[in-house]
């Protein structure tokens, strides 16, 4: 007898404290050949001018959603997408409303593209929670630009850069900042095995980059950033974030989030709400979060959003996995 293909939908068992989830079984055809599929979002660094323009002139929802956002932006970030420079959009406050927008826009302009699961690269976070349900569109919105404005204040109280190292375990890089006593540099994004992205002072990570290179490190590249992003110090936009993604209202998603702070799924909109908090200062564990779905059987990766960079890195990390983007 033939199995019937089953599509998943998640719903948060009542009375639970801790993860739990009931699988209701909806019959389709040729169960056999289901491929579990997550949808992932890229983040800052993704954007390129003109993105969004073509979406805005052909689609009727994407220009319905832009225009909502500049009206709730308070200014036409569409100008700036549409014809601005890319020294336009390195600025941190339009760079990462921009590339939210268009990752979720384009989202929302596909038809019937389910997922098992989301998650994004820091920023793109937001943008997988208004994916699955758990923020509104308007709410994402928001909370992404505060985000950037209390992290560009941030960086102009706490100066800092980020590196990229190439070629080093990630525990040798951990050790190396580590036994950087005098100043603050961290291990901030684990991208895939052999890259890592460090954070912190100017002088730390020059220090850094010569300790690396010592320890036999590839490549050690100082990052064009504006700061120390996914570092201690960015607490001062951390605390400021704090109290406005508290008061924002999170839905029980559709489908688990594989969250930055720890590489593991979550549907519960409070454990969402902290590990959103707590990820300005804590690293990015894509290459757990990218493991941890695969382990739960995801095959499928679908990057959403400017760019292919994600789609590289899932590949690094899970060779045998199909990627593909919108």
């Amino acid at each position: 007898m033939q199995r019937s293909k089953q599509r998943f939908e998640l719903k948060l068992i009542a009375g639970q404290t801790t993860l739990a989830v009931v699988y209701l079984c909806l019959s389709t055809p040729n169960f056999d050949d289901y491929c579990m599929k997550a949808i992932i979002f890229p983040g800052q660094g993704s954007q390129f001018p003109g993105m969004g323009k073509e979406l805005y002139q052909t689609n009727p929802i994407a220009k319905t959603l832009f225009e909502e956002a500049n009206s709730i932006l308070g200014f036409k970030i569409t100008d700036i997408l549409f014809e601005g420079t890319e020294e336009d959009l390195r600025q941190t406050k339009v760079t990462q409303p921009a590339v939210f927008l268009h990752s979720v826009i384009l989202f929302r302009c596909q038809e019937a593209l389910m997922a098992d699961a989301v998650a994004g690269h820091s920023l793109g976070e937001f943008s997988a929670l208004v994916a699955n349900g758990c923020l509104r569109f308007e709410d994402g919105l928001k909370l992404v630009y505060q985000r950037a404005l209390a992290m560009q204040k941030a960086c102009e109280q706490n100066p800092g850069t980020m590196a990229a190292i190439l070629g080093l375990d990630d525990a040798k890089v951990e050790e190396i900042c580590a036994d950087i006593k005098e100043e603050i540099v961290v291990a901030a994004n684990y991208n895939n095995p052999g890259q890592l992205v460090i954070s912190g002072s100017l002088k730390g990570i020059e220090i850094a980059c010569e300790r690396m290179k010592l320890a036999g490190a590839k490549r050690a590249l100082p990052l064009s950033v504006g700061g120390a992003f996914h570092s201690p110090l960015m607490e001062p936009a951390r605390a400021e974030l704090q109290d406005a993604i508290a008061n924002t209202h999170f839905a029980v998603p559709s489908c688990p989030v594989y969250q930055n702070v720890n590489g593991r799924p979550s549907i519960q909109p409070e454990e969402i709400q902290q590990n959103l908090i707590a990820q300005l200062t804590a690293p990015v564990r894509w290459t757990q979060s990218v493991l941890a779905m695969g382990n739960s059987g995801i095959q499928e990766f679908v990057e959403c959003g400017p760019g292919k960079v994600l789609q590289g890195m899932v590949k690094k990390i899970l060779p045998e996995s199909t990627v593909s983007g919108i």
